[in-house]
């Protein structure tokens, strides 16, 4: 029963008030999650902005992570070209 009552909680939390209590990694090919977080407000604009439900939250947080991730790589990559 408390399984069933914490999925129902996370189903209704809203996902403003999702925090990861692991700590946030740090270097130069990994986005901050700040960085994840806005950039998954600009997908869930883009895409319409109505309402979230817990799965499309989850498509568009993993979109938002591959996409800055990518470009936090194309970003290294060229710079290491320049040297």
């Amino acid at each position: 029963m408390k399984l069933r009552d914490q999925a129902t909680n996370a189903q209704n939390t809203r996902p403003s008030r999702f925090r990861s209590d692991v700590p946030e990694e740090r270097g130069k090919n990994v986005p901050t999650l700040d960085e994840i977080r806005r950039r998954v407000l600009e997908i869930h604009i883009e895409h319409g902005g109505h309402g979230y439900d817990l799965h499309e939250y989850l498509d568009e947080w993993l979109q938002a992570e591959r996409e800055l991730r990518e470009k936090y790589n194309r970003n290294n990559d060229e710079g290491a070209n320049e040297k």
